[in-house]
């Protein structure tokens, strides 16, 4: 019996002492990926600047791996990092028109930056604004995520 609590106590101080432990499921608490409902309000989400990690899946069991991922990624780098995963099945418009055949992948939108006003404007009340598209091809886990952002010089937390 002591031997049991022993673990216990061994195991939670692992838990709260290690930040990149894996071993047992963390307590994240509530989830912080978005689930794509629409192209509007993906747009919405882009105009607030911040950069957007969208992992495009499927539902089945390979993708389990991935939700996990980006569960633990986007409750490391909320509020600076927005995550959301998109069901293509659901939406087929939006994930066709990535041009991809192979399911799962990611991608990162970032740098939503009014673009400057070239030449005459047809309507005033338009506004233009250039997205940088990243194709993520790193380690799939948030220190994967950590250094992709690094690598880009995108911000994914306060500067300390």
């Amino acid at each position: 019996m002591g031997e049991q609590a022993f673990f216990d106590r061994m195991i939670n101080h692992l838990r709260e002492s290690c930040k990149y432990y894996t071993g047992y499921p963390k307590n994240l608490g509530p989830s912080r990926v978005i689930h794509f409902t629409s192209e509007r309000e993906f747009v919405q989400l882009l105009h607030e600047g911040y950069p957007i990690v969208v992992a495009f899946t499927i539902r089945c069991n390979l993708t389990t791996h991935l939700d996990r991922v980006i569960e633990e990624a986007a409750a490391e780098f909320y509020p600076h990092v927005k995550f959301m995963r998109v069901e293509c099945p659901k939406y087929p418009g939006f994930c066709i028109s990535r041009q991809k055949k192979e399911y799962p992948f990611v991608e990162i939108f970032h740098s939503p930056e009014q673009a400057s006003n070239q030449g005459r404007l047809a309507d005033s009340n338009v506004t233009k604004y250039s997205v940088r598209v990243l194709p993520f091809n790193y380690d799939l886990s948030a220190y994967g995520f950590r250094e992709f952002f690094k690598r880009h010089n995108i911000r994914s937390s306060d500067p300390k």
